[in-house]
């Protein structure tokens, strides 16, 4: 059975986030470098009704008592490429008094139908990682009609017209966009938009190619402070659950992976589980062939071998 729901999984902004997968697995307008899920194999902008709405809404009614603090349209790929989604947001506000946050990659918010989709979202959080052409392109590697004015450009008339919060994350690589000449376009950039909030985030899971590097703490904090005085960084999430507070099985935990490279402590946090119980989990199922342990930078993360190959 297809599964469209995962979690609730810990998230640094969101708290317990219920997410809702809306497009085939890397299925995005964008192949970005530092993508933990690997490459996109589906580059493309065309909107269309990707999985059953109404199977989305009756697998949804069935998760609802995890009791998640927000209910996340995110997943395997960019989900405003969903052409359902102002429906299905009207349809989960139905249902239940639970926020719905949409985590995009911003890429397509130049149309006004895109913008529209997402206007009765609680929380929109979009991504830029660029002030300029050339690295946009050596970064998120887009789709070849989105350009880098175009984006900006959508980023900013989302602002203009959109009533909920509006959360920019900007995602930054160590020797990539660290530099200062890009450390200010970026902040000119955030400026034109003028967002709620600014989220610093870098790699913390492995990414698609081994030269998208993480950014220290320290770095990051002097970042910020160039950036945006909202400019804040998004902390690793620690003990958000520590209750289990529904039934965890295998086949949610290879779920979870399916989308998300994952520790054990992770996994562990995610379910309310001791880590000594998630390493049974892991232990059973890497042994069934199901996931694959990776070892990156004296941590390892488990994932399924469809991601492993992928990559």
């Amino acid at each position: 059975m297809v599964s469209y729901i995962f979690g609730p999984v810990p998230s640094r902004r969101l708290g317990r986030s219920l997410g809702v997968d809306l497009v085939p697995f890397k299925t995005c307008s964008y192949d970005c470098i530092y993508c933990q899920l690997a490459r996109t194999t589906c580059k493309t902008i065309e909107r269309k009704e990707w999985v059953s709405l109404d199977a989305i809404i009756s697998e949804l009614q069935s998760r609802l008592q995890s009791k998640p603090d927000y209910i996340t349209l995110s997943g395997s790929g960019e989900p405003t490429l969903y052409a359902r989604t102002s429906e299905l947001i009207a349809r989960i506000k139905e249902i239940t008094q639970v926020p719905v946050a949409v985590l995009s990659n911003g890429s397509l918010f130049w149309r006004p139908e895109v913008r529209q989709s997402v206007s009765a979202a609680d929380v929109v959080i979009p991504s830029l990682d660029a002030g300029s052409e050339e690295l946009f392109q050596k970064i998120n590697r887009p789709h070849s009609e989105i350009t880098f004015a175009k984006m900006l450009q959508g980023l900013i008339e989302l602002r203009q017209e959109y009533r909920g919060q509006y959360w920019l994350e900007v995602f930054f690589l160590n020797g990539l966009n660290t530099a200062l000449p890009e450390i200010q376009r970026i902040a000119e950039c955030v400026q034109r938009i003028n967002p709620h909030r600014v989220q610093l985030n870098t790699v913390t899971r492995p990414p698609t190619e081994d030269f998208a590097l993480a950014v220290s703490p320290e770095k990051l904090q002097e970042i910020a402070e160039k950036i945006a005085p909202n400019a804040e960084i998004i902390a690793d999430y620690r003990h958000i659950d520590t209750e289990n507070q529904f039934t965890t099985t295998r086949e949610d935990i290879v779920n979870m992976l399916r989308r998300r490279p994952c520790s054990a402590q992770e996994i562990a946090d995610v379910f309310g589980l001791h880590q000594n119980e998630v390493l049974k989990h892991l232990e059973k199922l890497t042994r069934s062939g199901k996931i694959v342990p990776e070892r990156r930078a004296d941590k390892t993360y488990y994932k399924t071998p469809a991601n492993r190959e992928q990559k």
